[in-house]
């Protein structure tokens, strides 16, 4: 395959027909998405009470190719019953993502016991009574719970209270192989771990920064977005060590201009080597500084420590931060001249900024670059986390997290009179290390892959495989079904977001709260998340209690606790009688007031790394085009012009540095783990100097370094060793 030289287009509409023919016709795939449902993938924010395919501004269509791919996956048929009897789990462990993905929906409950060959199928009653009674039988603190940001806020609200008032705190979310470290650096510098702007701000905005991301695969509807910025006279920086097509060149759909002409995303493309990002970020704030671009009143008034981050940004030689970022100093110029000049910048990144042991440190040094010019605290101006579910902000709102914020903690004891656990709780890493060690003994995972979201693949499967039981509540299978296999593991059908018998609610990245409606099962035998969780609250907690969980099927009575104990999120306590969705409040900074305890941003100071050797590779592993999260659509990565996953992607200098050839089999090693027959392919579009590998199938090379702060995992910058 060839690379494609622009993002959406024709493809991506001949892609929708494709997709339709899957899902049962184009009429039938319309429908689905146009209920009134928020979308499914990513966290921008599309659907709700405006029906599907409009996002938060009212505008239509707004839909990707990420959206169609969650929902064709739902509209798949059942797994025929066959299907467990026909493969074993050694069989089944040989799948692929995307084989294990399109086998269908799970419509009954399945049991694995160790020792055995195959999952068989069990009743719910069963399940619910096999759950409860290894429940009563441990302690709280030998158990963890895992959410996915997939699912609703009643669902996680109502999960999160299950396991505090079973006792334990080990209660976290995928963000922490995500953008915890967004979360952790947003709060330390403005006091609030989200986005600080509006999607109408970024729409007016005349300078986008795009850092550490690639949006044109992973968040397609933010690049109509890009385009209005661009067809006003604003400009994009995109920093990122890969030339991704779709950043350079965009043709959106829906716009016949763009579709035909395309749409220039692109003003200046900047690629740092992997983990250069703290250090181009501070060489332009000094550089900022240097040239007396920065705002001294704004500096003065609004943030803190200004005077301590002006002397350390003295001390530093702009031309070592080049030399660390591998960038040369006329780009850094460049950048520089495009801040100054701009009124109202926008900064945006992913995970590139996140997954590095120096995450927290990244999103703090934006912080700064923002606040040296003022760019924060106002309109059309702010930081914008990218964020990969549709709904993991929601799920930490709803305080799915290891220490409950004091606001949730002491509502939820004098609204209701309940005791709730004040012992420390694990993050999700330091909860599978407990698993490995044999100190936690059950796990509940609500949605998700969580064995394969997990760095140190091999170290990932020996801890799920340690539990007593494994619980996952699941809509198809994944690989984490088939290599993450407790003495007894239990899968439960739950139902799509769209299938819900109850509206349910979401948060968007922009701190937007959106309606539901759910609508018909399209399968029998699975059931809604809110009746699973209510069901096992009955059978492991007292249902006489100030929580009665024989009223918690009532998605209603859940959002009445919510708007009481939730702060920002009053207004859901009405929703079902309003639907009216509504802006959290507190989040939102269109004025130089911040939630810190002064009011003021706080400015950071911090080390730099060491200088790379240049003997070793540095890897960072990605997603494909065809890929949303650790659900693999397709084998092949269209933007990137890749056939097959089991690849390692180089630069054409690295093969003769390294004496290797195209299409080669060689062998990935890392600290940490191996990988036998790769194919090197040639790819001229990373910097050299550095490497790309798919996640999760490179999950075994990556190691269990974590940044200190976030607990997040560096999925990106591992020191990597090619051998033919």
């Amino acid at each position: 395959m060839k690379p494609v030289r622009s993002g959406g287009g024709w493809r991506a509409i001949m892609y929708t027909f494709r997709k339709s023919q899957e899902a049962g016709g184009i009429w039938k795939l319309w429908k689905a998405m146009r209920s009134k449902n928020s979308c499914k993938t990513c966290a921008l924010g599309m659907g709700g009470q405006k029906g599907g395919m409009v996002n938060e501004l009212g505008t239509f269509p707004e839909v990707c190719k990420k959206s169609l791919q969650a929902m064709t996956a739902d509209m798949q048929g059942a797994i025929p019953a066959s299907y467990f009897n026909t493969y074993s789990v050694s069989q089944m462990q040989k799948f692929t993502p995307r084989e294990l993905e399109h086998a269908g929906r799970i419509t009954q409950p399945m049991l694995y016991n160790a020792g055995e060959n195959y999952y068989q199928p069990i009743s719910w009653d069963d399940a619910f009574d096999r759950i409860a009674s290894k429940l009563k039988s441990l302690t709280p603190a030998e158990t963890f719970w895992y959410f996915s940001g997939r699912s609703s806020n009643e669902a996680g609200f109502l999960l999160q209270l299950f396991a505090r008032l079973y006792g334990t705190n080990n209660v976290n979310n995928c963000s922490y192989y995500c953008h915890q470290a967004s979360g952790v650096g947003l709060s330390n510098t403005f006091g609030t771990g989200t986005a600080t702007l509006l999607l109408e701000d970024v729409e007016h905005a005349d300078l986008v920064f795009v850092i550490g991301g690639n949006p044109s695969s992973n968040h397609p509807r933010l690049m109509s977005t890009l385009k209005h910025v661009r067809r006003r006279g604003g400009k994009v920086i995109v920093i990122n060590p890969v030339v991704e097509p779709g950043m350079v060149n965009f043709s959106v759909p829906s716009d016949p201009i763009s579709l035909v002409f395309g749409t220039k995303i692109a003003s200046l493309y900047v690629q740092p080597h992997i983990g250069g990002d703290l250090a181009l970020l501070t060489a332009i704030s000094k550089r900022i500084v240097e040239r007396g671009n920065h705002d001294e009143q704004f500096l003065n008034k609004h943030t803190a420590s200004w005077p301590e981050l002006k002397a350390h940004l003295e001390s530093l030689s702009v031309d070592d931060l080049c030399e660390s970022a591998g960038v040369d100093r006329d780009t850094v110029e460049q950048i520089v001249d495009m801040y100054a000049a701009s009124k109202n910048t926008v900064f945006s990144w992913t995970m590139g900024i996140t997954h590095h042991a120096h995450g927290v440190e990244n999103v703090e040094a934006i912080g700064n670059l923002a606040c040296l010019r003022g760019m924060v605290g106002r309109a059309n101006a702010g930081m914008l986390p990218i964020r990969g579910h549709s709904n993991v902000q929601g799920i930490g709102s709803m305080g799915v997290t290891p220490k409950l914020k004091d606001a949730i903690f002491n509502s939820l004891q004098s609204n209701y009179g309940i005791q709730l656990p004040t012992d420390n709780g694990m993050d999700t890493l330091a909860c599978m290390e407990a698993a490995h060690s044999g100190t936690i003994k059950f796990g509940l995972c609500l949605g998700g892959n969580l064995y394969g979201s997990n760095p140190d693949a091999k170290f990932a499967g020996e801890s799920l495989s340690s539990l007593d039981m494994l619980v996952t509540l699941s809509t198809t299978l994944n690989t984490g079904h088939a290599h993450a296999l407790a003495k007894e593991t239990i899968i439960l059908p739950v139902l799509a977001r769209d299938e819900e018998p109850q509206p349910t609610t979401q948060e968007s990245m922009f701190n937007y709260v959106r309606l539901s409606d759910g609508g018909p099962a399209r399968h029998q035998g699975p059931k809604s998340e809110i009746e699973v969780i209510s069901q096992l609250g009955r059978r492991v907690l007292d249902d006489s209690g100030p929580v009665k969980w024989s009223e918690m099927e009532q998605t209603s009575r859940i959002r009445e606790m919510i708007g009481k104990v939730v702060p920002g999120y009053e207004a859901i306590g009405q929703i079902d009688q309003t639907k009216k969705e509504f802006q959290i409040a507190g989040r939102t900074f269109h004025e130089p007031q911040f939630a810190t305890a002064d009011g003021r941003a706080k400015l950071h100071i911090h080390e730099m790394p060491a200088l790379r050797p240049d003997d070793r590779l540095h890897l960072m592993t990605v997603r494909s085009e065809g890929q949303f999260n650790t659900v693999v659509y397709e084998d092949y990565d269209l933007y990137r012009g890749v056939d097959r996953r089991d690849v390692v992607l180089l630069h054409p200098d690295d093969l003769q540095r390294l004496g290797l050839q195209k299409n080669q089999k060689v062998s990935v090693r890392s600290d940490t783990g191996t990988l036998n027959d790769v194919l090197v392919y040639e790819f001229p579009g990373i910097k050299a100097g550095n490497a790309l590998m798919y996640y999760p199938e490179a999950n075994e090379l990556v190691p269990r370094t974590r940044d200190p702060r976030s607990k997040t995992p560096a999925f990106k910058g591992i020191p990597i060793e090619i051998v033919p």
